[in-house]
């Protein structure tokens, strides 16, 4: 049967997949690169927060704007202007420090010179880089919404986010290696003038469906059985859906408190974790390669693995969120693990490694299901906003828990062969998908399809 209806859906998949494995290779690079950079700037871990705050915190407010951007403009535009501008912004982090005397200079007459040169050149390319990844996510969840029923949705959803995966495996397998040949300033280089190639990929392949001449018939017309407004494709709204008219509904908020409580638990495993393996087990450069890319390599099966799980529920009779939503309290029940992370710790690096692992591969699962409510209870017209909306909240969860994190590993030392600030930290990110399921569930209690 689908031989017969076609495949072309699963190519325009793919492309998200490359462009999100792309996205997470170049916001890697920095931490993987932290202990060479804080050694040759002097940075404390505050210093190092502070910079990862600052793109978090950008990423956070541009999100909002990159979902009504990408809205309003189409997703094929919208892409285009994101990856141009993230891989510009990755690059820019090579003349952190010319870039940092700059804005010294400039910015000295109101007190800001009392930063440090390359703190200061850092948070600028951080910045930049962070706008662009903006686009990312609200311009490919609008992607699967376009090409995907959606009972396909949360499988095309966690395909696409395997990519982060594979992005994450890929930076510690690169990165370490190209500073080690070329040096730090050619990491960031290098990673991050491969977006430039994707784009030739994207200009080739992608359409809307109306105007995709390589989408049979039969395909467009499985792709549109739910009978969704399909006008918004175009590349337009037809009428402006505001943001606070957005907020009116249980359902946005449903999916600001699940994105504000759990995106900080995958930006701290992605920022902090190849600073665990050096404070906790003094491992540094390319001694970090294999543990972290088996731990990311985890997190593709929860992802890929996360998608398809509703379906489990869905062939059993049960309506889209109800599947949706016994899916995700089972794999909320997974990152409890961490909690043995630390106290299990001392046995060898690889227990934490796989224990952070399980956690991180639920976080993947979870955030393909999270992403889908949006394209489920959510007119097509007006999903990359509703995701923008979502995502600056797992933004400002984010700088939180940076700056929590960062503070705990400046204050609070180890007793015995317990990092104490990590057991903070891992103790948050063991509980915090039960925490957000409940409150989700509460505000949503059953399926019900916004109306606009």
């Amino acid at each position: 049967m689908n031989a017969q209806i076609g495949k072309y859906r699963w190519t325009i998949c793919w492309l998200l997949f490359f462009a999100t494995t792309i996205n997470y290779l170049d916001r890697q690079v920095l931490s993987l690169l932290k202990p060479t950079l804080e050694t040759e700037f002097g940075w404390t871990n505050s210093d190092y927060a502070n910079i990862a705050a600052a793109f978090q915190f950008t990423y956070a407010i541009a999100l909002l704007f990159a979902g009504r951007f990408i809205d309003k403009i189409g997703t094929k535009k919208g892409y285009v202007w994101a990856i141009v501008l993230w891989s510009l912004g990755a690059m820019v982090h090579a003349l952190a420090i010319p870039i940092g005397s700059g804005i010294v200079n400039v910015l000295g007459w109101i007190g800001l010179a009392a930063i440090p040169v390359s703190v200061l050149g850092f948070i600028f390319g951080r910045m930049v880089l962070a706008v662009g990844e903006a686009g990312n996510f609200p311009a490919a969840i609008k992607a699967t919404a376009e090409y995907f029923p959606k009972k396909e949705r949360s499988f095309a959803t966690g395909l696409f986010n395997s990519g982060a995966n594979i992005g994450a495996v890929l930076a510690p397998l690169s990165v370490p290696w190209i500073e080690s040949t070329w040096g730090w300033q050619a990491a960031f280089i290098i990673i991050g003038a491969i977006g430039f190639m994707w784009l030739i990929f994207w200009f080739i392949y992608y359409d809307t469906p109306d105007q995709q001449s390589r989408l049979s018939k039969d395909e467009l017309a499985y792709i549109r059985q739910d009978g969704e407004d399909d006008s918004s494709q175009q590349g337009g709204t037809p009428e402006k859906i505001s943001w606070m008219g957005l907020l009116k509904f249980n359902q946005t908020w449903s999916f600001i408190v699940g994105k504000f409580i759990t995106d900080g638990v995958w930006w701290f495993f992605l920022f902090w974790l190849p600073a665990y393996l050096k404070d906790q087990y003094g491992m540094e450069k390319t001694q970090i390669m294999l543990p972290l890319a088996l731990l990311y390599s985890l997190t593709m099966i929860g992802s890929i693995g996360g998608g398809w799980f509703p379906m489990y529920f869905i062939n059993k009779g049960k309506d889209i969120y109800s599947a949706r939503m016994k899916a995700m309290i089972t794999i909320a029940l997974f990152p409890l693990v961490v909690l043995l992370a630390q106290p299990l710790g001392h046995i060898s690096y690889w227990v934490p490694i796989i224990l952070i692992g399980i956690g991180a591969a639920a976080h993947q699962a979870w955030s393909a299901n999270l992403f889908t409510t949006v394209s489920d209870m959510f007119p097509k017209k007006s999903v990359a906003s509703v995701v923008g909306i979502g995502g600056m909240a797992g933004g400002i969860g984010g700088v939180l828990i940076t700056k929590v994190a960062g503070y705990l590993f400046d204050h609070y030392k180890s007793i015995g062969h317990i990092e104490i600030g990590y057991s903070i930290m891992f103790a948050f990110c063991a509980v915090a998908y039960v925490l957000a399921w409940v409150i989700m569930k509460r505000l949503v209690p059953k399926y019900e399809l916004v109306k606009i």
